[in-house]
């Protein structure tokens, strides 16, 4: 159902609870944006110990951008019985925005902007992530295999020299 004469009466209610939403969830994409690059420089520097420190102020915003999440769709269902139209939040956002000549659905946008942001920070935290865990890798076959490359397959003798961390010989 699309925006109606009678709907106005709902919209400094409809305002005041989705501006409140869009300023948690604006906190809560700072502060994780902030720990994503703090977390990408102790990748970079292989600061296990600030990592450490990191995780619990990372799930802490995680379970506050999934508080933020239940708050929109609860929202968007309380919208959808009151008939405002409800396919997301710039839609609720252009239909209630009395007379803010679209700042609520502007401040969408611009949430909605933020985490694709936050999406980029954390895929490049992941591709930091499985470039260290191969470099970890690549050493970890150099000291087994003393640096010497062996065929994986073969039919032949086992190779004369094994790594160090399975037989002392090496």
């Amino acid at each position: 159902m699309t925006h109606t004469a009678s709907a106005p009466s709902f919209s400094p209610a409809w305002e005041t609870q989705l501006a409140a939403l869009l300023d948690e969830l604006f906190n809560v994409q700072s502060e994780l944006l902030q720990v994503l690059q703090a977390k990408q420089q102790a990748l970079a520097r292989a600061d296990l110990v600030q990592m450490v420190d990191l995780h619990p102020r990372e799930a802490q915003l995680a379970d506050r951008l999934a508080q933020c999440h239940r708050r929109r769709q609860e929202l968007l269902s309380a919208a959808r019985q009151q008939g405002l139209a409800t396919e997301n939040l710039e839609a609720l956002a252009n239909c209630i925005d009395s007379g803010n000549a679209g700042k609520l659905g502007s401040r969408v946008k611009q949430a909605a902007a933020r985490m694709r942001l936050l999406q980029h920070q954390s895929l490049a935290n992941w591709v930091l992530a499985q470039r260290a865990l191969l470099h970890v890798a690549q050493v970890l076959e150099i000291i087994a295999t003393g640096g010497r490359m062996q065929p994986t397959y073969g039919d032949k003798e086992l190779p004369a020299a094994r790594g160090v961390l399975v037989h002392d010989e090496a």
